[in-house]
């Protein structure tokens, strides 16, 4: 097996690679279905952003919690509930659109509840890695892995979506997302894992909370990685929610084209994934932050005036690649270099700096494009996250010496 891919040597890792690839691609799927869905509903710029900020509110206020108590529970029974209501959520909304019932509130309720549920999923899937692998030395290469089936799923998902819109209609993607979660079930249910009983401090879940926080802000590398994904989160993820307008008003083109456009970031986003698998060790991964944060601010900088359908997918790949590059090589300095008994807490502070505050971002700049144009306001979210890319390379350096990193 080659070294980039050493990881799925652990039988309880390849398990989840395998079956959680499946059902990622049905979640994008379905997200691709979703936003066209709102646009065709109501023809609102607003409305994209509004939906988008009520499926990843909830991670605002429950990341910080779940990482409590994925310091506390058995992650793997957790995971399988936190599979479990989405499954249900995508065969209700495919029943709603089959049979005509489908309004925007109904919609949103849907996602908010999924919102719910993934606040939880995500803080327990981080802190579960290490609990599949025995041998911590593969530890890098499944947190890489993991963002490489992420973004496997990113790029194939939305292309087959955009089809399957064209084709049958948005019902039959949440159908397809509904059946792709049996099977993650299906090996989280059978995976071989000793339940680790944590030896963190026993106090009340606001006494953990407030622990984990003071750990991460005296930390000052956790700190500032934490920080950069913010601001990014904030001001540049959001711009996905906006993608059915760059598709059908810009580029004139159809649910086909939006596949496309989300697809190119996938593309971009699974081959920055790869070069993160085959990286032997984190050194240098601070740099990588550094430069990928640029990247990705200037790529989407660069798209937000970009009329041509053929220029417009090759910046999404470039924006794709230095956005999953900057999280996952953040992600892999987390899980590396936090202590154990606090790894539930910091893992739910990066899942709620990238879930939690991209739905405010996303609100906001629906807000924002109401007198502006959506491709405007872009650009001057884009240029917010240059900065904040451009103050975090004067720490760069800071973080590598105290980290021991080369």
């Amino acid at each position: 097996m080659g070294f980039a891919f050493r990881a799925l040597e652990s039988r309880n890792f390849r398990l989840f690679f395998i079956s959680g690839m499946v059902s990622l691609m049905g979640t994008w799927i379905q997200n691709v279905a979703i936003g066209w869905l709102v646009y065709r509903l109501t023809d609102s710029a607003f409305y994209l952003g509004l939906v988008g900020f009520s499926g990843q509110i909830p991670a605002l206020f429950l990341s910080p919690i779940a990482g409590v108590y994925a310091d506390r529970l058995n992650r793997r029974r957790v995971l399988v509930i936190t599979q479990t209501v989405p499954l249900i959520l995508a065969f209700l909304l495919a029943y709603l659109v089959f049979s005509e019932q489908i309004h925007i509130g109904l919609l949103m309720a849907i996602v908010v509840v999924n919102g719910i549920a993934l606040s939880f999923d995500t803080p327990f899937r981080h802190a579960f890695i290490p609990d599949m692998i025995s041998d911590r030395k593969y530890l890098s290469n499944a947190v890489a892995l993991n963002s490489t089936l992420v973004n496997t799923a990113r790029f194939l998902g939305p292309t087959i979506g955009g089809f399957l819109i064209a084709w049958a209609g948005e019902g039959v993607c949440f159908l397809i997302n509904g059946i792709s979660f049996i099977g993650v079930i299906a090996a989280l249910l059978s995976m071989r894992v000793n339940h680790v009983k944590h030896k963190g401090p026993r106090g009340t879940i606001f006494q953990q909370l407030r622990e984990g926080v003071l750990y991460a802000y005296s930390f000052r590398p956790v700190r500032y990685m934490i920080l950069l994904v913010i601001t990014t989160s904030v001001f540049g993820l959001p711009f996905q929610a906006f993608l059915p307008v760059f598709a059908r008003d810009v580029l004139q083109g159809n649910s086909q084209m939006l596949g496309l456009l989300t697809g190119s970031i996938g593309a971009g986003a699974l081959t920055g994934a790869f070069y993160l698998a085959t990286r032997r060790t984190v050194n240098g991964l601070p740099q990588l932050i550094r430069a990928t944060s640029i990247l990705f601010a200037v790529g989407l900088i660069a798209f937000s005036f970009s009329e041509i359908a053929w220029l417009s997918l090759l910046l999404l790949y470039f924006t794709g690649f230095g956005m999953i590059v900057q999280f996952a090589a953040t992600n892999t300095m987390l899980q590396t270099v936090v202590s154990e008994d606090k790894r539930g807490r910091v893992m739910s502070f990066y899942s709620m700096s990238f879930m939690g505050f991209t739905p405010l971002g996303s609100l906001l700049l629906g807000i924002v494009a109401g007198p502006l144009s959506v491709p405007l306001t872009i650009v001057f979210a884009a240029v917010l996250c240059l900065g904040s890319a451009i103050l975090f390379s004067r720490k760069t350096n800071y973080i590598r010496k105290e980290l021991g990193l080369f």
